[in-house]
Order: C-alpha cells, then structure tokens, then sequence
C-alpha cells in the first residue's frame, strides 16, 4: 500500500500592515514547528536573524536549543515546549489559527490559518508556495513604525538624503509590491535540498 502524505495548507499573513503581506503554503505534515519556522523565513525572505516563538491554543512552542530562549524559560503563564518536537499534524487542525512571532525587537507577529489538511500518495515535496502578496518588511528596520516611516521615505521623499541611506542599507532598491513566487519556491526547494531545520 502506498504512503499517505499529509498536506497542510497555512494561509500566513504578517499582522499590523495594509495592504496584507501574506503567503498560502502547503507543507508536509510530518515537519515539525522548528521547520516550519525554516519555511516561513524562505517564504518571507526573512534572514533568520532572530529569536522566534508560536502561540498554539495556550502554549508557547520555542528554542529550548537557544540560550538565550532558556534564560527566560518560566516567565509566563502559558505552558512552554520545544518548537523541534511538535508535529503538524498533530498539533493542527483545520480552521485553526495560531501565530508565529519572529524577531523579538521588531515584533513581527504572523496570523496563521489552517485552511485545510488532506491526504495524498503522491506528495514528494517538503513544502510548496502556493500563492502570496508583497515583499516582507527588510530585516532590523524597526517593526511596524520603522516600517512606516522607511516606506514613506523610499516613496514619498525619493531625492530626501533619508531616502537615500535606506536604499543604501537595503542594497539600492526596495519594491514593497514585490512578490516573486518563483523565487520563493526556489528558495524552499534548496532549503529542502540542504535539510536546514532538520536539527
């Protein structure tokens, strides 16, 4: 009998900006949370510079691996576990939302939902963008009002000396339209390739 997959489609939006940067991913179950984490980076075109977290029901999934993550181990109310042991599939259900949090300074909170969970024998892929809008936020630009302030710069004061050290900072351009699918899909298939996140 044939192996059955299963298939998690997640619709991943970034919260707190208009109009939506978001992604809808299917992924394989049998990936842990930690990898998920690999997949949204790529995803996002995140750099995977920073501590992140989920917040699934009324626990806390992290880097126990992370010494700065066990410092702070015990701060809160909720129930903490290691981010490399959860399953999708038997953590997710559908209609299911939960968040991931990535970069604890920047605070970029994504909504995530599980629109759907199937089975399929014919599943060989480790995770596949299926659909998305607009380029993510660069690295270190200081969250939502960071954000705000680099976009009004880059668009609305083009020739402004400000405008011109952030395109500087970001490698001379930034198109906040921008979203390559193709590029996207390449980037999770050398992940996939190099088994980052299987730690």
């Amino acid at each position: 009998m044939a192996k059955q997959y299963t298939i998690i489609v997640l619709h991943i939006e970034i919260e707190g900006i208009q109009p939506l940067i978001w992604r809808r991913i299917a992924v394989d179950g049998d990936h842990s949370l930690r990898m998920l984490h690999h997949i949204i980076q790529a995803a996002f075109g995140w750099t995977d510079a920073h501590l992140h977290e989920y917040q699934v029901e009324d626990c806390t999934f992290c880097m126990f691996d992370n010494v700065n993550v066990q410092e702070t181990l015990g701060g809160s109310d909720r129930e903490e576990r290691d981010d490399r042991k959860a399953i999708l599939k038997r953590l997710l259900y559908p209609g299911q939302k939960f968040t991931y949090l990535y970069d604890f300074g920047d605070s970029w909170t994504h909504r995530i939902t599980v629109e759907k969970i199937e089975t399929r024998p014919d599943y060989r892929g480790s995770a596949t963008i299926i659909d998305g809008q607009r380029a993510a936020p660069p690295e270190d630009v200081g969250g939502i009002p960071g954000y705000e302030e680099f976009l009004d710069a880059i668009l609305h004061h083009k020739r402004s000396e400000e405008a011109r050290q952030y395109l500087r900072w970001v490698g001379g351009s930034f198109d906040p339209e921008a979203f390559d699918q193709r590029i996207a899909n390449a980037a999770l298939l050398r992940l996939a390739c190099n088994g980052w996140g299987k730690k």
